[in-house]
């Protein structure tokens, strides 16, 4: 025991000593997670607040154009713009200034399209009468009426699914001054007082169902960000760590730890104890700082009520897999100028693979096998089910066994190379 402790104390001193190592393990994280979530967070309210700016051409000027535009402006995601200069804004006009990206989109509605739209519904309506014996086939109208088509300008840098989310909201929004036209075409059929709000209610609606309850909240920037860097800022361990490692053979005093009566698994306890304390203080300021900072920079405080034990074992964990990394790391290489940029960049990669900056979901198929290879992953989705979906013990076991797997898997290879190098 009093050699595990003198191990531990050894690694302590050599963290002391490295007062840069120190600011990137607990300042860097800090502001990374402060400045993005700021970021983000602005970021998803000015999708909430902002509308999107329509240029409006109307060359029917009907009662059913202006019902087409009224309804676009009751939408709180559109703002119509139909003049520029106090004049009404021509096709011409409306095409150029989105294709220079001035405006997102343009809607111009066609001459004549209520007319038409009339004339096309009462044929319909009159015909289905006349099936019910109600019109004789000589009365009924058989112009043919061409369709007519509402025509949209798109911004060509608009990306696909904001055009197909447009283009669908619009549609909807037609579809039902369309269907309002041909119920009241039949009411005045049949007689207004034979019905009465026929149509104007839709029977089937949608109704987004929330999964949340008094112990969950919507999730939010702050919840993504304070467990995703908090995991990021654990990895980053790997830089004082393999650093150390590589000092100690550089400078001999690994060889005089091996001529002490004192074993390898010693050594490796004691760093693995020492950096395991560095991975929950981080940890926990990260927390203290979603829980008490962020609030007084007009962010959501981080709910943690009821959720501190898993949090923290799951950062136990993760710190058990930052370590392993971070011995292996520092076993393989022979210098600081390998070991530091090879660590850094592996945890960029890792993060970046693991959702830590982007949801999986949005990566190629084939990106996303690889992410759920990546330590971080599991870390992320551990902390989700805690967070997010109310989880216990048993949703976050398997995150917590890959974490020991890994680490298991890490230290255990460092030993196999450390004999073979020694071997040479």
């Amino acid at each position: 025991m009093h050699k595990l402790l003198m191990s531990i104390y050894k690694e302590f001193l050599l963290l002391k000593r490295d007062f840069g190592g120190l600011i990137i393990l607990f300042v860097m994280p800090l502001i990374l997670v402060i400045t993005i979530t700021l970021i983000q967070d602005s970021t998803f309210k000015q999708k909430e607040d902002k509308k999107i700016s329509v240029l409006m051409v109307d060359l029917d000027k009907s009662t059913l154009s202006k019902r087409i535009i009224q309804n676009i402006k009751e939408d709180k995601a559109f703002e119509i713009i139909d003049t520029l200069n106090q004049k009404n804004i021509t096709e011409k006009e409306a095409k150029n200034l989105v294709y220079k990206g001035k405006y997102p989109l343009a809607i111009v509605i066609p001459k004549d399209v209520s007319n038409d739209l009339q004339r096309k519904v009462n044929q319909n309506v009159m015909s289905i009468m006349s099936k019910m014996g109600m019109y004789e086939k000589n009365e009924l109208d058989t112009t043919v009426i061409i369709s007519k088509e509402i025509k949209i300008y798109f911004d060509p840098a608009t990306k696909n699914a904001l055009k197909s989310g447009l283009i669908n909201a619009i549609d909807m929004m037609i579809s039902k001054i369309e269907k309002q036209e041909i119920y009241t075409s039949i009411q005045n059929e049949l007689g207004e007082k034979d019905i009465q709000n026929f149509g104007e209610d839709d029977f089937i609606r949608f109704k987004e169902v929330s999964f949340e309850n008094e112990l969950q909240i919507a999730p939010n920037a702050v919840q993504h960000n304070v467990p995703a860097w908090t995991l990021f800022a654990i990895f980053f361990i790997v830089i004082p760590l393999s650093i150390n490692i590589v000092k100690e053979k550089k400078q001999g005093t690994k060889v005089r730890l091996f001529t002490s009566p004192v074993s390898y698994f010693v050594i490796i306890m004691g760093k693995t104890i020492t950096y395991l304390i560095i991975c929950l203080l981080q940890f926990f300021i990260m927390i203290l700082v979603g829980k008490y900072f962020f609030p007084y920079i007009g962010l959501y405080a981080l709910n943690v009520e009821g959720k501190m034990g898993l949090m923290t074992l799951i950062a136990l964990f993760a710190g058990l897999a930052a370590v392993g990394y971070s011995v292996l790391v520092g076993t393989i290489f022979r210098t600081q100028e390998q070991s530091a940029p090879f660590g850094a960049t592996s945890v960029i990669i890792l993060a970046a693979i693991g959702g830590i900056w982007m949801p999986i979901f949005m990566m190629p198929k084939f990106m996303q096998f690889f992410a759920r290879l990546s330590p971080m992953h599991w870390g992320i989705e551990a902390f989700y089910n805690v967070l997010l979906r109310n989880g216990n013990l048993v949703a976050i076991l398997p995150q917590l066994l890959y974490f020991f797997i890994f680490f298991v898997a890490t230290v255990g290879t460092s030993i196999l190379v450390d004999k073979y190098k020694r071997s040479m």
